[in-house]
């Protein structure tokens, strides 16, 4: 296993919001089951570190941007400028959503009352800007899978908005009907990642690099998908009363789900090279300020079967032992080699 191939094409920024995901969903379920009876404001506080990290990076990255105008003649440094500048500006949409519902939780509102339809305005203005940033990050290569999954959920939104306040009496699995016509497309594409995997697995056609490429792709899908959509399934039943499961045990395969897409991570396209100004990638300027481990990222090793080292041990004692006789008989040879003085008579002329 080679270690420098495995940061080769890390992406920093969707391992950390996946990872502050992760601990916030762990906190959200212990604080619904009454596990930690905490303030729903420190529940969320993974999701105000990851705005917090975004808004600071891109403060710092416009900074360097503005005082170092030679930066900008960079390759791509426009186009990752403008990539960061429309990441934070969906974040703070995200952000205002965020606030609200955190203040809605905390503070109950009345039956009937409009407060999460509210809370949901700017989420909902989130996914209408996301079909546009989507439109721009495809024409210039950008990977854009979270502003594409929030652009085709908005009337999934809208209905969560009016069951959450009441104004829709309907049980919850019509209310999430978007949600499972999406995941059936999911699913779909999950089917052709494996049937592309397993056809182009004795391919001659690829090479080694490219079928492992395709097989990691169907496994780690699996592996997303899949406790996805048992979350989901699990979750409906609980909030329509067919079950009294306990949110921490709900929640195990979003955890499973979450932690597969930050395993996607590493063999993703890198992330943007703008955030806080670095200007490269995340691996190289955080070797570049600890040098010292430089030594662990540059590791390869290989396992071996044990019994096929024990089996050629024998073969290679033979093969030094034979090597030995073979230089001791040589010497001998050497030694008794008569060495006759060679005479040459010249003739006259």
């Amino acid at each position: 296993m080679d270690v420098s191939l495995l940061f080769q094409d890390f992406n920093h920024s969707k391992f950390f919001v996946y990872f502050c995901l992760l601990l916030f969903f762990a906190l959200f379920a212990l604080r619904l089951d009454g596990a930690i009876t905490c303030s729903y404001w420190i529940v969320f506080i993974p999701i105000w570190m990851w705005k917090a990290v975004a808004i600071c990076g891109a403060v710092v990255g416009s900074y360097v941007w503005w005082r170092y105008p030679q930066y900008r003649m960079e390759r791509d440094a426009y186009v990752q400028y403008k990539a960061m500048i429309i990441t934070v500006g969906l974040n703070l949409l995200l952000l205002m959503f965020e606030l609200l519902a955190c203040d809605t939780l905390q503070n109950p509102p009345p039956p009937y009352s409009p407060r999460w339809i509210l809370a949901f305005i700017p989420l909902l203005f989130y996914c209408l800007v996301s079909v546009a940033a989507c439109v721009w990050f495809l024409r210039h290569e950008r990977s854009f899978e979270v502003e594409m999954v929030s652009a085709v959920n908005i009337l999934q939104l809208i209905f969560l908005a009016l069951k959450l306040d009441r104004f829709i009496n309907w049980p919850w699995t019509l209310v999430f009907i978007p949600l499972w016509i999406m995941m059936c497309v999911v699913l779909i594409l999950v089917l052709y990642y494996i049937v592309i995997a397993i056809l182009f697995l004795k391919s001659p056609d690829l090479v080694p690099e490219q079928r492992k490429a395709n097989i990691y792709t169907a496994i780690r899908s699996v592996f997303f998908v899949i406790p996805l959509l048992t979350f989901e399934i699990i979750l409906v039943e609980k909030l329509d009363g067919m079950r009294s499961t306990k949110y921490a045990i709900i929640v195990l395969p979003l955890i499973l789900a979450l932690v597969a897409l930050m395993s996607m991570s590493f063999g993703d396209k890198r992330g943007n090279n703008w955030w806080f100004g670095m200007r490269k990638d995340f691996c190289a300027f955080f070797l570049e300020i600890f040098s010292c481990l430089r030594l662990y990222g540059n590791i390869k090793y290989k396992m071996e079967n044990k019994a096929s080292t024990d089996s050629s041990q024998p073969e290679q004692g033979s093969k030094q032992v034979e090597s030995k006789a073979a230089k001791k008989w040589s010497k001998i040879e050497e030694r008794e080699k008569c060495i006759v003085q060679i005479l040459s008579l010249d003739e006259p002329d």
